[in-house]
């Protein structure tokens, strides 16, 4: 019984000292039940804005905006994988030749001279670099009479524009047949 009369003593002794004690306001304090508003997607609204911005810039190097359309060509009977590998760049490159600044008809001879020689000596795949067409005052005359040359040419199993950083459109791989007849 003592420590119930001890109890009731504590806290008759704790009210009468806070007796003349008034509540503080509270004029800073938020309403409890107050509405949130709906989440805004903050991320996703930066990320459309930047790849705007991006499309609306060029790149540094002019070089890099490709003009005309890729080269691709397989000739009937042989694996659509010839041409994927080719485009890939996973085949070594034994030769090259540039064709800029020859006009039509040297360009002409001078293709089919490299072809031939080519086959000679065994190469399996070569790059003919013909250019973007970019001086032409119409379209890209040599592109189109290497397409034009190289899907007639009895010796070439497939071609394809090469990688950007080997020339992109501006040049071909050329996959040949081997000097014998067999194929690659």
């Amino acid at each position: 019984m003592t420590s119930k009369k001890k109890k009731g003593d504590d806290l008759d002794a704790f009210r009468e000292a806070v007796a003349d004690v008034s509540p503080l306001p509270h004029p800073n304090r938020a309403p409890p039940h107050r509405n949130r508003p709906a989440p805004l997607a903050l991320q996703r609204e930066k990320d459309e804005q930047a790849v705007l911005t991006e499309l609306l810039l060029l790149p540094d190097d002019i070089a890099e905006l490709e003009t005309g359309e890729e080269l691709l060509y397989l000739r009937p009977g042989y694996q659509s994988r010839l041409l994927r590998r080719l485009r890939r760049g996973q085949y070594s490159v034994s030769a090259t030749i540039d064709l800029h600044h020859m006009d039509k008809l040297t360009a002409r001879q001078v293709l089919l001279d490299f072809l031939q020689h080519s086959l000679d000596r065994g190469h399996g795949c070569v790059r003919i670099i013909h250019g973007k067409g970019l001086r032409s005052r119409s379209e890209p005359i040599l592109k189109i009479l290497t397409r034009r040359m190289l899907t007639r040419h009895p010796s070439v199993i497939a071609f394809a524009s090469c990688r950007p950083i080997d020339g992109g459109t501006g040049a071909v791989n050329v996959l040949l047949k081997s000097g014998n007849g067999r194929r690659i």
